[in-house]
């Protein structure tokens, strides 16, 4: 597709809708960048999230892939409709509560796309709980979020997220991707991010819904200290209970959440349900 997003828009007499943060990426290269960091190998299974007009999606087809051009907008759905390709299937749904590898038909997918900001945080969660089902994820976002979500504990980048997907992914900041490179542009720049799923999480857990619902509790008043934001979660126990939990996981009750790694909240997720 040479065209740009604003020429295939504007021939179709269409704009972009900004209460659903469309935001196009021009850029060949650095859609066929992203085309490289999400596909190892010909005939990989791709669910490309938010498809918008098909220009990444040409680019993940030219690397071989299998892709499973996933958009909500239905003027937008026919566009990537009329690409006519073997390997393209084309899906009208919302990214947000979709089964990747259902959709596509495989086992395991690569899931990749250039995510509005007010969608961001419910495909991560989707992402997290659908790890078993994904090769990689390969996703563009806002530069600040990218920022945070690779954060190492201790600064006020490293949050609710942060904790969480680290402890069962590889998180690489991959290349920054500036505001100019879309249409229409937004006010901040973006970069670009992979998420690999690890073979096992960095330290065990008796319960991956325990651990979700601790660092949940943990971050919801993080200006509060560990023992006091932990207490607001009645189904954690109460603060006798949470102290001698924090005890056994050697982890000091008026440390803050964002001073501990995934492994210490591991451990402490161990120690509650111990």
């Amino acid at each position: 597709m040479s065209a740009t997003p604003r020429q295939v828009l504007d021939a179709r007499g269409l704009r972009p809708k900004s209460s659903w943060g469309q935001n196009f990426l021009g850029d060949p290269a650095t859609q066929a960048r992203i085309a490289e960091a999400a596909c190892f190998g010909p005939g990989e299974a791709v669910v490309e999230l938010g498809a918008g007009l098909g220009h990444l999606t040409l680019q993940l087809l030219a690397a071989g892939a299998r892709v499973t051009a996933v958009e909500r907008d239905r003027d937008l759905v026919e566009v990537l409709r009329e690409l006519h390709h073997e390997r393209l299937a084309v899906l009208a749904a919302n990214a947000a509560d979709l089964d990747f590898a259902r959709a596509a038909g495989a086992p395991e997918v690569v899931v990749v796309g250039n995510l509005p900001y007010q969608l961001t945080s419910s495909i991560l969660f989707q992402v997290l709980a659908q790890r078993a089902s994904i090769r990689r994820a390969v996703f563009t976002l806002q530069k600040e979020v990218v920022t945070r979500l690779c954060a190492p504990p201790g600064g006020r980048d490293y949050g609710l997220l942060s904790a969480l997907l680290g402890l069962y992914f590889r998180l690489e900041a991959l290349f920054h991707v500036p505001a100019a490179a879309f249409h229409p542009r937004p006010k901040v720049d973006s970069a670009v991010i992979r998420m690999t799923p690890l073979p096992a999480p960095r330290a065990a857990v008796t319960s991956d819904e325990g651990y979700l619902r601790l660092v949940k509790a943990a971050f919801a008043h993080r200006r509060k200290t560990l023992l006091n934001s932990l207490a607001s979660d009645a189904t954690l126990g109460g603060k006798d209970a949470l102290r001698a939990a924090l005890d056994r996981a050697a982890v000091d009750p008026v440390r803050r959440a964002e001073t501990l790694s995934p492994e210490e909240f591991a451990a402490l997720e161990r120690a509650l349900a111990g």
